[in-house]
């Protein structure tokens, strides 16, 4: 019986050293894994924002984020547009174009580490550079209003937890990076590994404004109920969205700008705008 117990301990031995080197190329590679940085930039000539111009966002350590601005038409206010994870704020112009077509302004910009912004991504600079737009648009005088996009999302609640607006929409969010990792990891201890953690449960407590909140039944990225979670420690709930079938980039096309639009003439119409 001696050998089935070597073979036994063996067995467990080499299980122990992969498992290892499973936890070591995670903890090596998890921006790589986290983000998704590449993607092409479009042209703002290429599309219809004519009256839309390029910026350049300075941080206040120096570094410089591309985006995109145009002012609001008169009596409108300014939509500060924090996107989500992949590729260039560019891809999303078709959002701005429906934005400005209603009057609304909007500012977009790529958080440092993407393609448009060099610089390292991490979380501490994402907020930093989101707090750092926010500024940079509040500087405009212009009433403004929060969209938030799955990664984006957290980055909104932080904000509006230091800073003042008058509405902020939450499309596809998340209680924390730690809880996506563990339904899609949950073999790994991610809450010790993970550097960019996230933690939209607790940010989203310190924001006063009122706050709408999207996500579909279907979603593989953030599972649906962290956005219902989320809604739960929502301080000022104005309304939550669950659209049946939907995955991760499904809302736009069902409407969402509708729903986000009704929401923000209600919110402005309260306070007398």
């Amino acid at each position: 019986m001696k050998w089935f117990r070597r073979i036994i301990v063996g067995v467990i031995a080499l299980m122990v050293i992969l498992y290892g080197g499973v936890l070591v190329y995670f903890y090596l590679n998890q921006r790589a894994l986290q983000y998704e940085r590449g993607g092409e930039v479009t042209a703002l000539g290429a599309t219809s924002l004519s009256g839309a111009e390029a910026v350049s966002i300075p941080t206040g350590d120096g570094q410089q984020l591309a985006g995109w601005y145009q002012a609001p038409q008169p009596g409108k206010p300014l939509i500060v547009y924090y996107r989500g994870n992949s590729g260039s704020f560019t891809r999303e112009h078709q959002r701005y174009e429906a934005f400005v077509a209603d009057g609304y302004g909007f500012v977009a910009f790529d958080y440092r580490g993407f393609p448009g912004s060099p610089g390292e991504l991490t979380q501490a600079h994402l907020l930093e550079d989101s707090l750092a737009a926010f500024d940079w648009a509040a500087a405009k005088g212009f009433p403004l209003l929060v969209w938030g996009r799955s990664l984006g999302s957290g980055a909104a609640s932080y904000v509006l937890g230091q800073r003042d607006a008058d509405a902020l929409w939450l499309e596809t969010p998340y209680l924390s990076f730690v809880r996506i990792g563990l339904d899609h990891y949950p073999y790994l201890p991610v809450g010790l590994l993970l550097l960019d953690q996230y933690p939209q449960e607790q940010w989203i407590k310190d924001v006063k404004e009122p706050v709408f909140v999207a996500h579909g039944t279907a979603d593989r990225t953030i599972a649906v109920y962290e956005a219902q979670a989320l809604y739960d420690l929502v301080p000022n709930k104005a309304g939550i969205w669950i659209e049946p079938g939907a995955d991760h980039d499904d809302l736009w096309a069902r409407g969402e700008w509708d729903k986000a639009r009704a929401f923000f003439v209600a919110e402005e119409g309260k306070l007398g705008r």
